[in-house]
């Protein structure tokens, strides 16, 4: 096949099971600023996604062209890769793509198809298991015992993916994303992949001026908050009881101290039955607030109640939204040692870094959070300043299109520009 010219406007279909458009605090928000962005320098943007805000299954915004599935169970993720490649052939008859950008594994099937689609191929780290890796990793304790099951569960976990998925992945792929250096080690080393095939873009989330904020009275009395006490908390997708147990576990030892603090536990999903146990179990009902499934655009309003914001998630690829938007906030953050986060937070700077089981550890530093022994002040200055220097759009923006252009490169379709 006679190779193309790289095309000057890039037509990209970008998949992603979440897109939200509203929602700064969302996962995937930076996905909306992308696209719209991408489509205001020229180029043609195509989004595959799940569910629609509006219940609908074709938006068109701002130039960008959004179609959604609306599979509001997913029975298996085979089932909706297949749906997914099934979407992106009608999308392709009619308009033939240069780029695919898969930004979870939703996108496997047209990747493994894509020398018949004609189409280079991208993904971001997020499509693979490394986050699993990072997050059995947070779970080691300081002990031999810990370390050697550590060892053996981590190996264990390589080679099941690996070679189940992940292998076949990234060898059809002509360009990886990354969002810090672990992930960039992680991929070079252990699985392999050309340092020159991988991409780190810090993507982040749209600042906006904190003094707009509106009142957080009345969600503080909806939530039935002491007036005078202090609050920590967590967004969680509860999908893994272990790392919400550990902050129960640290929360237990605080409220001995700290009665009138609270802490609010942001989000639902699978295991949340199982947490409420564990709450229950441990005495801790009336300490504890479920908001259950809310709207993105309101996540920020719950950051702005909240004294501490604390994360012990490793399975984020990632830097999570709902972190940044705390940091920006200048909330006092909490955050995985093992996680992407580890990157962006300088521990006793503008954050503070943790192993996720140190359940006495992370009780101690709360403690001290709680009763002001730390600059507070000092570091939610530093903390905002961070992402504000450390994400810059025009920068994510920018460094996305080179990464593109190397990837068709990389694909072997096109000939170099003259």
């Amino acid at each position: 096949m006679a190779k193309k010219n790289l095309p000057h406007k890039i037509k990209i279909c970008i998949v992603s099971k979440k897109f939200p458009i509203v929602g700064r605090a969302a996962d995937h928000s930076y996905l909306w600023f992308l696209a719209k962005a991408l489509t205001q320098k020229g180029h043609d943007v195509s989004v595959i996604a799940n569910i629609s805000p509006q219940e609908k299954s074709f938006i068109e915004q701002d130039g960008v062209k959004v179609h959604y599935l609306n599979q509001q169970k997913i029975n298996t993720e085979k089932n909706y890769q297949r749906m997914v490649r099934e979407k992106f052939s009608e999308l392709h008859r009619k308009e033939k793509f240069d780029l695919i950008h898969s930004v979870d594994s939703s996108g496997a099937k047209v990747i493994a198809n894509h020398k018949a689609y004609g189409v280079a191929t991208a993904i971001d780290v997020e499509a693979t298991n490394v986050a699993q890796v990072f997050a059995i990793l947070g779970m080691t304790q300081e002990s031999l015992g810990s370390a050697l099951s550590t060892a053996f569960a981590v190996t264990y976990k390589f080679l099941r993916t690996y070679l189940g998925s992940d292998r076949s992945l990234l060898k059809k792929s002509h360009g990886v994303f990354v969002s810090s250096p672990q992930q960039r080690l992680v991929l070079e080393r252990h699985y392999l992949y050309p340092d020159r095939r991988i991409f780190n873009v810090a993507y982040g989330i749209e600042m906006t001026d904190m003094a707009d904020r509106e009142s957080i009275q009345s969600l503080k009395e909806s939530m039935q908050l002491p007036e005078n006490g202090q609050v920590i908390m967590n967004v969680t997708d509860m999908a893994e009881v272990q790392e919400v147990v550990h902050l129960l576990l640290a929360f237990e030892s605080v409220i001995l101290k700290k009665p009138n603090t609270r802490l609010i536990l942001v989000g639902n999903g699978p295991k949340r039955k199982e947490i409420e146990f564990e709450v229950y179990r441990l005495a801790l009902g009336n300490m504890v607030r479920f908001t259950g499934p809310i709207k993105n655009t309101e996540v920020p309003d719950y950051i702005a109640l909240s004294d501490v914001y604390i994360t012990l998630s490793a399975r984020s690829s990632g830097f999570e939204p709902s972190v940044l938007e705390a940091m920006s906030q200048k909330k006092l953050v909490i955050a995985s040692e093992v996680s992407a986060l580890s990157s962006l937070i300088d521990d006793r700077k503008d954050g503070f870094l943790v192993r996720p089981a140190d359940v006495e550890g992370i009780s101690q530093l709360l403690m001290e959070m709680l009763n002001q022994n730390l600059p507070v002040l000092e570091i939610g200055d530093s903390a905002r300043r961070k992402v504000l220097s450390f994400f810059d759009p025009e920068k994510m923006l920018n460094d996305t299109i080179n990464a593109y252009y190397e990837i068709l490169k990389n694909s072997g379709l096109y000939r170099k520009r003259k």
